[in-house]
């Protein structure tokens, strides 16, 4: 099985760019516990990161044939990517959308996810280990069939 992690913009500052929202952990560990997570899981887990809408786009288009599902945290992309929404809606892959913060108690901006609209889920507020959260539901969701 092969889940892609896929990042976006600002998110390769992790671990200087303000702890008290985001962490201290580095865009690096998390994709290493993410990684680790999967060979516990028998699943691959491709990472990839982008401050580019464009370049996450071409990414998503090129690995879906090979994928089973999506864990993403797009970033500021979540709110108004609409190519990256549509994107994700083609895959027909089963989606977590993750944001390390609550986007519901911060700018109303924030407060909306285009992205999140085609994804199964959103884990919101619950720091790194949100990504750990959904690696375990989609392989859990792909394992009973109810994915691709």
């Amino acid at each position: 099985m092969r889940i892609l992690l896929i990042n976006g913009p600002n998110l390769n500052a992790l671990g200087r760019r303000d702890p008290s929202l985001y962490g201290s952990k580095t865009l690096a560990e998390i994709e290493a516990e993410v990684v680790a997570g999967g060979k516990e899981l028998n699943t691959e887990v491709l990472c990839f990161q982008s401050n580019s809408e464009g370049a996450i786009v071409d990414y998503i288009q090129e690995q879906t044939a090979d994928a089973h599902g999506i864990i993403i945290n797009g970033g500021a992309l979540s709110h108004y990517g609409l190519s990256l929404r549509d994107a994700l809606a083609d895959t027909g892959l089963p989606i977590v959308e993750v944001h390390l913060s609550n986007i519901h108690a911060r700018e109303s901006w924030r407060q909306h996810s285009v992205t999140g609209a085609v994804a199964k889920g959103v884990i919101a507020g619950l720091g790194w280990q949100g990504y750990l959260y959904a690696l375990d539901h989609l392989v859990d969701e792909i394992m009973q069939g109810d994915g691709k």
